[in-house]
């Protein structure tokens, strides 16, 4: 396989990785709020999503620089990508402009 496909590659799976840990993160986050015991949740969320994060780079890397920059790129870029979506919804102001300033 060439070099560019395999650095795709290794981008396209960071991306997974990344939507994997900080997706998990917002799910166990939310989740805790409402848990009878919080800490569970989150020290069990936190060694999951770590474990798998870096048996994935570890996996993806193989000894490569490049593959392993490219995947901590893609890692990156899904973190901004989950933060987006998860983003709460403002309220859109009426027309007559009922905001909160008035």
């Amino acid at each position: 396989m060439s070099e560019t496909a395999n650095l795709t590659l290794a981008l396209l799976a960071g991306c997974l990785l990344g939507a994997m840990f900080f997706g998990g993160l917002w799910w166990t986050v939310r989740r805790s709020l409402s848990a009878k015991h919080p800490a569970f949740w989150l020290f069990g969320s936190v060694m999951l999503r770590v474990s798998v994060t870096l048996v994935g780079f570890y996996f993806i890397g193989r000894g490569d620089w490049a593959r392993l920059l490219a995947c901590l790129v893609g890692f990156v870029l899904a973190r901004f990508v989950v933060m987006k979506a998860t983003l709460p919804r403002e309220p859109v102001a009426s027309a007559t402009g009922g905001g909160p300033c008035t």
